[in-house]
């Protein structure tokens, strides 16, 4: 990206121009985030079976409103906007037939070589009172979802006034709370179509910063990702992996680490604590369908949820107020999570993609590591990195750039004793995730 001054959003929308990180993140409001979350609420309930005709309240109305605002903010720019509808007839959730509908924003990459190259990033604007299925009473729905649903908002207000190299996807989803059935719809299509989505957030439950014993936590925000996926008949990649210890180095951990290292960099005063799990017990979000369908996917939430304040129809009991309300959201804590998704999205969708066809070769007993990559096309690239850690360590400790070539060896560094990957940065230093690499024996004779 260059660095190019852009006009305020406020003005007279103009051609998207590129800019550095801190210029986006300077972007992000919290005043136009609470001001979203306010006005999904004011829909009364957004459930999946409420009104979708009446003007003012349900899902219909709400839906209505995401995808004209999106368009409102984004006028001028090369987002475009658009319904992404998925019927279903039936379910254990499902009482009736319904069509979950999406509100996706896509920001085309500007680099043919990047172009093809997605980030998704996601919040459900669905709501739920106590009843999964009640379409009448009120479900405020606050945080659960509608502090995610304005992050994905808010990414794509300011993303779509600049230049990223890949494309970035932002969606509001549908029928998270009957079944995640609006992502399992987009992430299905999706892999149908062979879209090339290299990575992809969601934003579930990321406005309460205060625990039911009233402590506040506003210096932490929780990513879950997933290790090694649970398929039943296990790739030879990875089953490779596995053997040989990379079973925390698959793609969405490597998704995660890259996300950590954006909010380490750019993001003062909330830390992205990385939990190695799909998600929390007994609970689900939208990243499920994107992992099921092969692609790296995490969530974002909250350090301590409230569950009083989730899945609740609004009623004092016992002196005690439940339900999703405006009041239980911090507003200025979405948009530190906002920051830390557009730090990550604007990294890695300016990055070149993670080198594809890293290998280790094991040729030989040796004290050394040497490791080979094909090239990437990115014109834009400036090098490749090495990095490795301790096998019993989380994140990358030692690195090392090795110029813009294909095969690199570390001497005196043993492939027995560390986890190695490969990255890939521009010229402005963005860098993609690792890719872990797969053992090249020699030749059976």
């Amino acid at each position: 990206m260059k660095k190019v001054l852009i006009a305020c959003l406020a003005a007279a929308p103009l051609a998207a121009v590129a800019a550095p990180i801190e210029r986006i993140l300077a972007d992000i409001s919290a005043q136009r985030v609470e001001s979203n979350i306010r006005k999904l609420v004011s829909f009364g309930t957004r459930n999946s079976f409420s009104e979708t005709e009446d003007p003012a309240r349900g899902i219909g109305a709400a839906r209505r409103w995401i995808k004209a605002e999106l368009e409102r903010c984004g006028a001028g720019t090369r987002m475009k906007v658009e319904f992404d509808s998925h019927r279903v007839d039936s379910g254990s959730r499902i009482p009736r037939p319904v069509d979950f509908v999406n509100v996706v924003a896509t920001i085309p990459g500007i680099q043919p070589e990047s172009r093809a190259r997605t980030y998704v990033v996601s919040g459900h604007y669905d709501s739920m009172p106590s009843d999964p299925v009640d379409g009448k009473s009120d479900a405020p729905g606050a945080n659960d979802d509608a502090s995610g649903t304005a992050v994905a908002m808010e990414l794509a207000c300011v993303l779509s006034h600049y230049d990223l190299d890949a494309t970035v996807i932002l969606m509001a989803v549908a029928g998270e709370e009957q079944g995640l059935y609006g992502s399992t719809g987009f992430a299905k299509s999706a892999r149908a179509a062979g879209m090339d989505i290299a990575g992809m957030i969601t934003n579930d439950i990321v406005g309460n910063t205060r625990a039911p014993d009233g402590s506040v936590h506003r210096d932490r925000l929780r990513l879950f990702a997933e290790g090694v996926p649970p398929e039943k008949a296990p790739s030879d990649s990875l089953l490779q992996a596995l053997r040989t210890g990379g079973e925390n180095d698959l793609a969405t951990r490597q998704l995660a680490r890259a996300i950590e290292d954006a909010a380490l960099a750019h993001v003062k005063g909330l830390r992205v604590d990385v939990i190695w799990r799909r998600d929390r017990y007994l609970r689900g979000g939208d990243h499920f369908p994107f992992l099921d369908a092969g692609y790296p996917a995490v969530r974002m939430t909250e350090p301590v949820e409230d569950w009083r304040h989730q899945h609740q129809t609004p009623r004092v009991e016992n002196g005690v107020q439940l339900g999703d309300l405006l009041e239980f959201v911090d507003f200025e804590y979405v948009a530190q999570v906002a920051r830390v998704n557009a730090a990550a999205i604007a990294s890695l969708a300016s990055a070149p993609a993670a080198p594809r066809d890293v290998q280790m070769e094991a040729l030989r007993l040796e004290p050394d590591t040497t490791l080979r990559w094909a090239p990437n096309t990115e014109p834009d690239l400036a090098g490749y990195r090495i990095v490795w850690r301790a096998t019993t360590a989380p994140r990358w400790e030692y690195s090392r750039d090795v110029g813009k070539v294909e095969r690199a060896t570390l001497t005196g560094i043993s492939k027995d004793d560390f986890v190695f990957g490969v990255l890939a940065y521009d010229r402005e230093g963005n860098a993609s995730p690792a890719t872990y690499p797969r053992p090249f024996y020699p030749p059976r004779k």
